[in-house]
């Protein structure tokens, strides 16, 4: 597998991602084949969709101030969190726990990080259908079938720093599928699942970086996946929260409290 970083301008309200793309991948003379994938950071989507809010312009609540106060956020940026947030659990200094989208992410995946002096990105709105109309223009302008992932950075529990995680894919298979199969023993594996997207968003997150690298794209050769013209995908990658070791766990600990 090769991964290409791709350097762009920064990307503006309103902009043709698309377009922008191809033109960064022409510069840079890289040429797309088919099967090839397309690493996008989520940041460059929510920018191109307008989710960029001047903090200044958010009016916080109490329970804002209430929650800005316990975690050392601002007021503004703490209204934010609890409008997109579909649940907000505990949190550190500088980071609330919170269920976005049916990810566990710090504040709801709102970042002031690269974003203009008094600003705040937010997550991407839509995805599937934005990676369904974005996937059929890098398609058409290329003239070859490339599938795309959405990359944002994620936490692991009890690991320091952030790794990639994939906010959504089109093109293949997110997960491979190991239920059933045998092992070098012959036993039959029960649960395990590979991430595959997963595994991706992290090789491309490594290039990407998380300062003013200007790379928020990667193209990725030869990548080790299942691809399906038909998969557009993101609530697929999810579990139930019953299944889920980390949240069943903790649940059971009472080691996560509604903020009030």
């Amino acid at each position: 597998m090769q991964l290409y970083p791709v350097r762009t301008r920064i990307v503006r309200p309103g902009d043709d991602l698309a377009e922008l793309v191809h033109e960064a991948l022409g510069k840079q003379q890289l040429e797309v084949e088919n099967n090839d994938v397309l690493a996008l950071a989520s940041k460059i989507v929510s920018c191109a969709q307008g989710r960029v809010v001047k903090l200044s312009e958010v009016k916080p609540s109490e329970k804002a101030r209430r929650l800005a106060k316990k975690y050392s956020l601002e007021p503004g940026f703490a209204e934010l969190v609890l409008l997109e947030a579909g649940e907000v659990y505990g949190g550190v200094k500088k980071a609330v726990l919170t269920l976005k989208d049916s990810v566990i992410t710090p504040n709801a995946g709102i970042d002031s990080k690269n974003a203009p002096v008094g600003s705040a990105v937010l997550w991407p709105e839509n995805l599937v259908e934005w990676l369904r109309f974005f996937r059929g223009e890098i398609n058409r302008r290329t003239g070859k079938r490339v599938a795309v992932i959405v990359v944002d950075s994620g936490l692991i529990p009890l690991r320091i720093g952030t790794v990639g995680l994939a906010l959504a894919v089109a093109g293949f298979n997110p997960i491979r599928e190991w239920r059933g199969r045998k092992d070098l023993y012959g036993r039959t594996i029960l649960i395990t699942r590979h991430a595959v997207a997963d595994d991706l968003a992290s090789a491309a997150h490594l290039l990407m970086g998380e300062a003013a690298e200007k790379t928020p794209v990667v193209l990725i050769k030869d990548a080790p996946v299942d691809f399906d013209d038909n998969v557009h995908a993101s609530e697929e990658m999810m579990m139930p929260f019953r299944d889920c070791i980390f949240m069943n766990a903790c649940k059971g600990k009472r080691c996560l409290e509604q903020e009030g």
